[in-house]
């Protein structure tokens, strides 16, 4: 059942009125005058850490800065392969640094896009996982060379993420590299993060075989207790050929720990330096964001709901993020 104690109704009204209702009153209080600021896109990736993200920065940058927010749903490598053929949009956050590829790192290289936060800190964890019921049934398949022993045990079959998310392409040349299909594992390729997560859920209560990629922090790696298949050492260069989709004779690499980002374009960070600064201090904590998650799951929460709660409960976290005009038209906003 859906509970919004926390979130009261006035401020998720708020979250949910077009900017132009309080033109008038922003304009009269605040030296930032509306239009200021302008129209800004920000990639909203497809797990829900990052719909949390950038719903929260949405608000902030709608009510505080005055700009005109738009989300604009994608994922890793198709965002960035939008700002490299359009400069847009303007914001990229909850990249995956491990994931993003050489095409990531030209844009850096060429001046077109910069970093500008970890956006979560330590960072996030990927990996191939079993349910750790499995795993101590079979202590083999802790290693990636007892599941390719015992395919059976896992089920013959390997949960791939979804085509567009940066994690695909690196499974995609582990797969070719470890040559899962000649070991009797079939790759099934997840058409959304939905089913890869609910494969996962139905799997661990119905106790059958499950193994396959997954990252934290999300809800299913909280809510689920799984270990994690090793695949080894974990060897940089071998690594950075992973990202590239297709990669000439893929060898085998652990995933690092993983860089988290906030970029933007360099012609962004010229044009909006307070909107990029407020990003540059926008970061969570990743048990913060375990915890904002799990409150979603257990209240059965929208982003924006979700995003709602975390701005009502934590002004001690968020209010460093802010200059002082939108610390001003925050305070007004919300007595």
């Amino acid at each position: 059942m859906r509970t919004l104690a926390l979130a009261p109704v006035a401020m998720a009204a708020v979250l949910s009125l077009p900017l132009a209702a309080q033109a008038d009153e922003t304009q009269a209080d605040a030296p930032r005058t509306e239009g200021q600021c302008g129209a800004v896109s920000i990639a909203q990736m497809g797990w829900a850490a990052a719909e949390v993200t950038t719903n929260i920065a949405k608000f902030f940058l709608e009510q505080g800065y005055g700009c005109d927010v738009s989300l604009v749903q994608s994922d890793t490598v198709p965002a960035i392969t939008s700002v490299a053929e359009n400069g847009s949009p303007d914001v990229v956050t909850n990249l995956w640094l491990n994931s993003a590829g050489d095409a990531y790192k030209k844009l850096e290289e060429g001046g077109t896009i910069e970093r500008v936060a970890s956006v979560l800190t330590p960072g996030g964890v990927e990996g191939w996982w079993i349910p750790t019921k499995l795993a101590e049934e079979h202590p083999e398949l802790k290693t990636i060379q007892g599941v390719l022993d015992h395919p059976e045990w896992v089920g013959n079959r390997f949960n791939n993420c979804p085509d567009g998310w940066g994690c695909r392409v690196v499974s995609d040349n582990l797969a070719r590299a470890l040559d899962l299909e000649g070991h009797g594992i079939k790759v099934f390729n997840h058409g959304s993060g939905e089913t890869l997560s609910s494969s996962m859920g139905a799997a661990v209560t119905d106790d059958t075989p499950w193994f396959g990629y997954y990252w934290g922090p999300t809800v299913p790696m909280g809510k689920y207790d799984m270990t994690r298949v090793s695949l080894g050492d974990y060897d940089k260069a071998a690594f950075d050929k992973l990202q590239n989709k297709d990669t000439p004779d893929p060898k085998v690499s652990e995933f690092p720990a993983a860089p988290i980002l906030t970029s933007v374009t360099t012609a962004f960070a010229k044009s909006h330096p307070a909107e990029t600064d407020f990003f540059r201090h926008m970061t969570f904590k990743t048990a913060t964001m375990s915890g904002l998650l799990a409150w979603q799951d257990e209240n059965n929460a929208s982003a924006e709901e979700t995003a709602v709660h975390f701005i009502t409960s934590n002004p001690d976290v968020w209010a460093d993020w802010l200059d002082d005009d939108a610390k001003a038209k925050l305070s007004k906003l919300m007595q």
